[in-house]
């Protein structure tokens, strides 16, 4: 009887990730691709060709050895050097492996990663994907096309959630050591696990890095379900409350409260970007408006 049960469990895998991906293919084009494309400066500017000087053009641009050989204004004409590495480190610990809604926290940063790399596909981006929990499990370098992009989403869609702590430094040492180059960083995690405030800090000045926390509703408020284990998945410690009592329900929302505050600040001296996600929302308006902003601030 294995053999039959493990077989219909590889075709429901199967089954999840290709949908995974036509999902994602098609939420990750018209608006989003426009916002992923806006939001995220290629590597510099590049020179492309000199043309006639044309009223509104900008006098700073004016090509004054070509000027003075052809005797008529010519401008120089430079374009964005669109094309970006960008790498996602998928944090597959077991606080991961949670959810009370639509799914669990590692299931919409699988989304997200998607989403984003359909988007790098589109943009014709390099994009690699580095799995990890309590150290690197996997990682598959940049690298452009659609089958590559499908790879990708595979692997991170068929990752295991592990049994300890996130192991976020190694996969930030491993990010240190293994690309060369600037990059655009996504970190998916809840961050549960400490912080390592200098790795992150020195990832965050050699890359354009965004820390993306995932979170579940019941992180914030403690649904009221009687009697309840309350465990940390981190180190497997457990303890019975009464999830209905106003003081238990008072003293987890400000455990909760300071834990997050805590997360933040510590990103936030990094220096890296933060981007929130929730197990409620699908991943898609909330990427838009992260885009949106920075492309604000980006042309403002």
């Amino acid at each position: 009887m294995a053999i039959p049960i493990r077989k219909a469990a590889q075709e429901q895998t199967g089954r999840a990730v290709r949908t995974l991906q036509i999902k994602a293919a098609r939420l990750a084009t018209g608006i989003f691709a426009g916002e992923y494309l806006s939001a995220f400066r290629g590597r510099g500017i590049e020179f492309e060709e000199v043309r006639d000087y044309q009223p509104g053009d900008d006098v700073r641009t004016i090509d004054w050895n070509v000027t003075a050989r052809l005797d008529r204004p010519f401008v120089k004409r430079f374009v964005e050097e669109r094309e970006l590495t960008l790498l996602i480190l998928l944090d597959c610990s077991a606080s991961m492996d949670f959810g009370t809604r639509r799914v669990t926290k590692l299931q919409a940063a699988t989304e997200a990663a998607s989403l984003l790399a359909f988007a790098a596909l589109r943009s014709n981006d390099r994009i690699g994907l580095m799995t990890y929990s309590g150290e690197v499990e996997s990682f598959l370098p940049p690298a452009k096309g659609k089958r590559h992009v499908l790879r990708l989403v595979h692997q991170a869609a068929v990752a295991s959630p592990g049994r300890g702590d996130s192991g976020l430094e190694s996969a930030l040492n491993y990010l240190r050591n293994g690309i060369k180059g600037r990059a655009l960083v996504f970190v998916f995690s809840d961050f549960f696990d400490s912080i390592p405030l200098k790795q992150l800090a020195a990832a965050s000045l050699r890359h354009d890095l965004v820390a993306v926390t995932v979170t579940d509703p019941a992180e914030h408020e403690l649904p009221v379900a009687g009697l309840v284990q309350l465990r940390d998945p981190e180190s497997g410690l457990s303890r019975l409350a009464d999830s209905s009592s106003p003081v238990v329900q008072d003293h987890y929302r400000r455990a909760a409260a300071k834990r997050h505050e805590l997360i933040r600040s510590r990103i936030a001296a990094s220096g890296a970007e933060i981007l929130y996600l929730d197990t409620m929302t699908p991943p898609l308006h909330p990427l838009i408006r992260f885009f949106r902003n920075r492309g604000r601030r980006r042309r403002g």
